[in-house]
């Protein structure tokens, strides 16, 4: 639960900066995004702060109101360095544990500056300074809404504040397919779009602004690289190196695919393979009490939800196959059981 205390301790520490950095996780989708970036919105007309990523955002996301003054650390490593080390308040955004952030860690522990969580997935790390953490919320961005909601600093100008969030709220609950079963997001929802929010253009530029390559991808993708398993009421699908150089890969452009997967009828376990130069990144999707977050810690050096979470395999691609199955073998019985 999330205190008027733990609220007023938040307020003091913004309200007591000079520089604020805001740190998202590698990788950044549409609700680290959002939930940095409304922030951003939030605070950025009485504060001095900037948006901070590890590395590059997925090209759909590039319209969002206040991306371009977005810091990449990979690109911009000196700059982003410098801003973080003279921040004297540090806000972490939509991930639970400062490992998330490895290349970045070091150096907000070697700031001094407090550092706040502010997330809701599972098992936050306890060494923040203060965390706003809510496992039940659909997403970061909610919760981003009720914590500046709450300390009254909801910007008169509400427009690029709105579409951040709403992207965040939506991306993270599938379009409100999942994540969202309490009426916390829709309340929102109407309250944004009472404000001039316009939600179907927003998911134009989500979802219908794809590239020609990535369809291709992602046709490819179903018909040569899904394998589904029936016996463990599980899928797969593998995208190598390969194949991203001859698709023309684009960061996000696998974004979703994982759910195909999961959507054919019976599977309840799917996973989307990613391979990587040194590793190759895992995203686990499930249905009904099936906890992947159990499995990604468990196999997969990571984490998430009960229903999406994710991880890195050590391996090759085909070998990260063939330990999939091994997986599925040693859960069987958990896999086979009526959900």
């Amino acid at each position: 639960m999330i205190t008027d205390n733990i609220f007023q301790q938040f307020r003091d520490l913004i309200e007591n900066s000079k520089q604020i950095s805001l740190i998202a996780h590698p990788n950044p989708d549409g609700d680290a995004l959002g939930s940095s970036l409304a922030m951003y919105h939030a605070l950025h007309s009485f504060k001095n702060l900037r948006v901070i990523v590890p590395n590059s955002f997925p090209s759909f996301l590039e319209w969002m109101p206040g991306a371009d003054q977005i810091m990449i650390f990979d690109h911009q490593f000196r700059q982003a360095e410098s801003f973080i080390k003279s921040s004297d308040l540090i806000i972490c955004l939509d991930f639970n544990t400062l490992k998330r952030i490895d290349r970045i860690a070091p150096i907000i522990k070697a700031s001094g500056a407090k550092c706040v969580l502010i997330d809701h997935h599972l098992e936050p790390d306890p060494d923040f300074d203060l965390a706003i953490s809510n496992i039940h919320a659909s997403s970061t961005s909610e919760l981003v809404f009720d914590v500046i909601e709450k300390l009254g600093y909801l910007p008169q100008d509400i427009a690029a504040f709105s579409s951040c969030i709403y992207v965040g709220i939506m991306t993270d609950t599938g379009s409100f397919s999942y994540s969202c079963n309490h009426g916390r997001p829709y309340e929102i929802t109407a309250f944004l779009v009472d404000k001039g929010l316009d939600v179907a253009h927003i998911h134009n530029l989500v979802y219908d602004t794809f590239s020609e390559s990535r369809i291709r991808l992602l046709g490819h993708l179903l018909n040569k690289r899904m394998k589904v398993i029936p016996e463990y009421r599980a899928a797969f699908i593998s995208l190598s190196m390969a194949d991203q150089k001859k698709y023309n890969y684009q960061v996000g452009d696998s974004e979703g695919i994982v759910n195909y997967a999961l959507s054919i009828q019976g599977i309840r376990l799917a996973a989307f393979f990613t391979e990587k130069p040194e590793l190759v990144r895992v995203s686990l999707r499930s249905k009904g009490n099936l906890s992947v977050n159990l499995l990604a810690r468990k196999y997969y050096h990571g984490g998430g939800h009960k229903n999406a979470a994710g991880g890195n395999s050590y391996n090759t691609i085909r070998k990260a196959e063939i330990e999939f199955r091994k997986i599925l073998e040693e859960n069987k019985v958990l896999l086979q059981n009526e959900s």
